[in-house]
């Protein structure tokens, strides 16, 4: 059961990352933004779908805390940057130690296992994608958008989630 658990909640973060990017791209007003997050949706989902190929029947639930941070980094920027920048160093790498934590901490099946592994490295994927993206962009000097940037973290800090959001429900 605690495998079933581990990969439900591990589907509940990809899909919330598929949900949130696939909902902001089309409202983004930085066209290499816009086309990042189309792209890293499309990979969340084609993750989510192949934990839902692993799970069979299983809701499309979002995860609270990753779900609120996405969203939050949404709304303090249209541009697209600090939900890149959320994904990139705020939310990302929490899901990398989730998906470390599942495979050093529950008795997986090898079917788990490749799950978890295409997983990491399609988080990873577009976390190294978002650097690349970036660097054609204009440095945000912004004190505001840097004190925003840094309380996505902060109130994840404060929830509980200051390493990872965990590896089951």
């Amino acid at each position: 059961m605690q495998q079933r658990n581990t990969m439900v909640h591990l589907f509940t973060c990809f899909n919330t990352m598929y949900v949130v990017f696939g909902e902001a791209a089309p409202t983004l007003t930085n066209d290499a933004y816009v086309i990042r997050a189309y792209e890293s949706g499309r990979a969340f989902g084609g993750v989510a779908l192949a934990f839902r190929a692993y799970l069979g029947d299983v809701p499309g639930e979002t995860l609270g805390p990753l779900e609120d941070t996405l969203r939050r980094a949404l709304a303090g920027d249209d541009s697209g940057a600090m939900l890149l920048f959320a994904l990139a160093m705020v939310a990302g790498p929490r899901v990398l130690v989730s998906l470390r934590d599942a495979r050093d901490q529950v008795e997986l099946d090898e079917a788990a296992m490749s799950v978890l592994i295409l997983a990491s490295k399609a988080l990873v994927h577009e976390i190294v994608q978002v650097g690349e993206v970036s660097k054609d962009q204009a440095p945000i000097e912004d004190p505001r958008w840097q004190a925003d940037a840094k309380e996505l973290a902060d109130r994840l800090d404060a929830s509980g989630n200051a390493e990872s959001f965990g590896i089951s429900r």
